[in-house]
């Protein structure tokens, strides 16, 4: 198992869990990643800390002595259309550049046209979630344009057939996101995203600096009237990640860069050591408010994982998750 790590930018931060990664002998830790510059580029979360590229090449080289790999998220689905033109391709050719030369192991993109222009860089290329990567022939084109990996669609993290079938479509790395509690078939998550990677970039002029969150408010009112929409959510229990790999999927991501540094290492430490006995709430990027509502026993789900593998996803129809979800989940009062 090779697990990537949400870092969320600055320098400490970057220490702390390289320190709990080898204090704690958490060998699988071998990748971290964080966003670059908003001036570039907007990404699919918000930069808590946009370190320039000075900072980049510290932080790459001090990761590098420890054995980590350094990769930088500019996964923005929107740019406006700026990066077709003459100057946004200068510009991106330029950052690309000085990535490049800071050391930097892998940029993650969801952009088709970076793909492709990444090919021109010894940089690992990584397939963002947000290029919603679901089939294998959408693999298929995603690695023709240059992918080294793909992290796909979360929406597909329990549709093992497509998983699989993708595995063997393509020579380039499949990786899962494994702790994502986005719902599933999200009617939001094009927009929120989108939402997203203009309020998180600094090069689009337009771009308000702060606007209401409607979509993250409108999900959070399905799942605290509906609670069952978490237990169908695709998250993947710390438990359940040799299901994965008996199937060929051996590169996992942790989500969460803009979270507590604490909370980042649980997660890594957690996801290591493959278990977990507590409110699985506690490790979900989203939404990660509700575990003050809600207690969902992550022991009393275990077993699950052999009917979601064989699951049509016709939820109307089959009531397994409702059932669970009066077995496993509480209110905490």
């Amino acid at each position: 198992m090779r697990l990537m790590v949400p870092h969320p930018g600055h320098f400490e931060a970057l220490k702390e869990i390289i320190e709990a990664k080898e204090s704690e002998g958490l060998n699988e830790v071998e990748e971290v990643y964080m966003g670059g510059s908003p001036e570039v580029m907007g990404s699919g979360r918000g930069v808590l800390h946009a370190p320039l590229i000075d900072e980049i090449r510290e932080q790459t080289d001090y990761a590098h002595q420890h054995g980590i790999r350094m990769n930088i998220a500019l996964n923005s689905p929107c740019t406006g259309g700026h990066h077709l033109t003459f100057e946004g391709y200068k510009m991106f050719e330029w950052y690309f550049e000085e990535l490049n030369k800071a050391g930097v192991d892998g940029v993650i993109v969801a952009e088709p046209y970076l793909v492709e222009l990444l090919r021109e860089f010894p940089m690992k290329t990584i397939v963002s979630c947000l290029s919603y990567v679901d089939a294998p022939q959408r693999a298929r084109f995603f690695e023709e344009l240059g992918a080294d990996v793909i992290t796909v669609d979360t929406n597909i993290n329990r549709h093992f057939s497509t998983l699989e079938a993708m595995v063997k479509a393509v020579n380039c790395d499949i990786r899962v996101i494994v702790n994502e509690g986005c719902l599933y078939k999200c009617p939001f998550r094009y927009s929120h995203y989108n939402l997203a990677s203009h309020l998180s970039s600094l090069n689009q002029p337009r771009t308000p600096l702060f606007a209401p969150d409607f979509y993250f408010d409108k999900c959070i009112n399905i799942r605290l009237r509906d609670p069952t929409q978490i237990i169908r959510s695709a998250w993947i229990r710390p438990e359940d990640l040799k299901e994965y790999e008996a199937i060929g999927i051996n590169s996992f991501k942790l989500s969460g860069r803009t979270k507590a540094v604490n909370w980042i290492i649980n997660c890594m430490r957690v996801y290591s050591r493959r278990s977990y006995d507590g409110n699985l709430l506690e490790l979900l990027d989203c939404p990660q408010m509700l575990r003050y509502v809600f207690y969902i026993d992550n022991k009393k789900l275990e077993g699950s994982i052999e009917q979601w593998k064989e699951c049509n996803k016709h939820c109307h129809e089959c009531g397994y998750c409702d059932k669970l979800t009066a077995e496993v989940l509480s209110t905490i009062k």
